[in-house]
């Protein structure tokens, strides 16, 4: 049996970090195999900046070189534009598509924090999150100033699942932060962003002419 990680994300664009941090996780967790999930533009919580065919071509030469790096369309094109555009129906795929593996989906303590909170605008909640919590495993990275154990023994439907073997949790060593919006900001103004990216990606992004203030990509 092996081990998979599924990494979901705008990627809008991938960054050095979101490489870092999916080889760190998959040293920390012993994956066999991380697989980067761009999400879909059109998302009513999320709202991407340039189109799904660049992120996907941005994400192509981003993991090139390394054997237990993926990228799938399964948001982008398979899921886009039905209504299944949960987590559910994503875990429940890669599940089928690996049913002799482990399959984690993860995500940062931030979403952990939310994805019990009934408080969010009806929109923004997690469907079917009892479904998703019972049947799959998760990989959660810490993010500064959210205590992990303290959200899941907040939250009854976290607790009763809390058995040591559905929460991954990961918090050391993974605070470095480079945001996507900041590199897109630094695009807009004129800015030299290169080292905080694959170069092949800085390279695709000026070629394009991506994120640029006039550019409606």
């Amino acid at each position: 049996m092996g081990k998979v990680g599924v990494y979901g994300s705008s990627f809008d664009p991938v960054t050095n970090v979101h490489l870092w941090t999916a080889s760190t996780i998959a040293h920390r967790a012993k994956l066999d195999k991380v697989i980067f999930l761009p999400c879909a533009n059109g998302r009513i919580d999320k709202q991407m900046k340039t189109s799904n065919e660049h992120r996907w071509q941005m994400l192509k030469l981003a993991i090139g070189g390394n054997p237990i790096f993926e990228v799938s369309d399964y948001e982008i094109n398979e899921r886009a534009g039905t209504s299944k555009q949960y987590t559910w129906y994503t875990m429940e795929y890669f599940k089928s598509r690996f049913p002799k593996d482990e399959v984690y989906f993860i995500m940062g303590a931030d979403l952990l924090e939310d994805i019990d909170n009934q408080e969010l605008p009806v929109h923004l909640r997690w469907k079917f999150r009892e479904k998703l919590i019972a049947n799959h495993k998760f990989i959660v990275m810490a993010r500064d100033g959210i205590d992990m154990l303290k959200i899941i023994s907040k939250s009854p439907l976290l607790r009763n699942y809390d058995d040591g073997n559905t929460f991954h949790l990961i918090d050391k060593g993974l605070s470095m932060e480079i945001s996507s919006t900041y590199i897109r900001d630094e695009f807009a103004m004129g800015g030299e962003p290169r080292y905080l990216l694959p170069d092949q990606c800085y390279q695709y992004i000026v070629e394009n002419k991506l994120y640029q203030k006039s550019s409606n990509s």
